[in-house]
């Protein structure tokens, strides 16, 4: 079975020799090949080259596009700063659209026009000639709030829930329109599953998570699927008051981040949601023991049932003990036997 059998497989509720790995890395990816994190983001050949060696040497079922969430709202014209060892970062005091009235004349990116999202779009064709059929292929795409608070600021996009509910929904069909293009590209260029990043709607309560953002997600989510794609839904954060609507949405798998109880995730989206994560990437995965690794992975998955990919609640951090991250793949090997 190969890994990314595993993986398919496991998404449609059929059987696997071991439970999955899917661990979110882009710094630790980068520093486990010896290359700066600048570079990892700016030169897609040396994402996929550090992709698939950490993927090799630790097990991995699947390589990732991700390396930071600025490349769409780069291409919208966004104020970016970059660095030489950190990811790139979106400079909001100089929001694209502080004046909302910009949004009305702004350009559509092309995902292939050259620019930032072109890079993703090329690494999911380096992946599909170096893995093959062998590894998974994620992509990533902004889900409707967290690129909306990248184009309009975190800070005033929440304002404007309350105060001008008409442009937050115009926004969020600007970006939905974008993000599904950008989705599409990294399909038809070899990616397998598209992660979708909406950490922002962590942020808002249930009433305008289920009025403003769960709407958008769905459509995205949707059309991903109407495209072949599948989705691997990731808010980063305390998500309790909207786990609800993230089981509703259909997404394939569902990230679950540590602070959120997994067996409340569970009995809030069913038995046959693809659960994902839930290990503390700090307390646990970076400063714990290899034995509390695999006692807290165990507990996620007992807690998850047999639904569930092995993964941090977020990205593995840049200083995790290589022993640790080992651990996983030790737990999934001792979970099969």
């Amino acid at each position: 079975m190969t890994s990314r059998d595993r993986v398919l497989r496991k998404l449609e509720g059929r059987p696997v020799d071991r439970p999955p790995l899917m661990p979110i890395t882009m710094m630790f990816a980068a520093d486990f090949a010896g290359v700066p994190y600048g570079r990892y983001a700016a030169d897609y050949a040396v994402l996929v080259a550090a992709q698939v060696r950490v993927a090799e040497a630790f097990n991995f079922d699947y390589v990732s596009c991700i390396s930071d969430p600025a490349r769409e709202a780069a291409d919208c014209g966004a104020a970016v700063e970059y660095y030489d060892d950190q990811p790139p970062a979106i400079n909001e005091s100089r929001a694209l659209l502080a004046d909302k009235s910009r949004l009305a004349t702004l350009t559509m990116p092309d995902p292939c026009a050259g620019g930032r999202m072109l890079g993703r779009v090329r690494a999911a064709a380096l992946f599909k000639e170096t893995v093959g059929n062998d590894k998974l292929i994620e992509g990533w795409v902004e889900g409707p709030c967290a690129e909306g608070a990248d184009l309009r600021g975190i800070n005033t996009l929440m304002m404007d829930f309350i105060e001008d509910p008409v442009f937050v929904r115009e926004l969020f069909e600007f970006v939905l329109e974008m993000e599904l293009a950008f989705a599409k590209t990294q399909i038809e260029a070899g990616a397998d599953i598209i992660g979708v990043g909406d950490a922002a709607a962590s942020l808002v309560g249930p009433n305008i998570y289920e009025e403003f953002v769960w709407p958008f997600e769905k459509r995205l989510v949707d059309g991903i699927h109407d495209m072949g794609g599948r989705v691997r839904l990731h808010i980063c954060g305390n998500t309790r008051a909207i786990l609800a609507g993230m089981g509703r949405l259909g997404c394939d798998m569902v990230d679950l981040d540590w602070m959120n109880p997994m067996n409340e995730a569970r009995a809030t989206m069913g038995n046959a949601q693809v659960l994902a994560g839930n290990l503390d990437p700090l307390d646990v995965l970076r400063n714990g023991t290899e034995q509390e690794v695999l006692d807290n992975i165990a507990a996620c998955h007992r807690q998850a049932g047999d639904a569930y990919i092995i993964a941090a609640g977020c990205e593995i951090t840049r200083d995790t003990p290589h022993d640790n991250v080992h651990a996983l793949h030790r737990y999934a090997l001792a979970a099969a036997e």
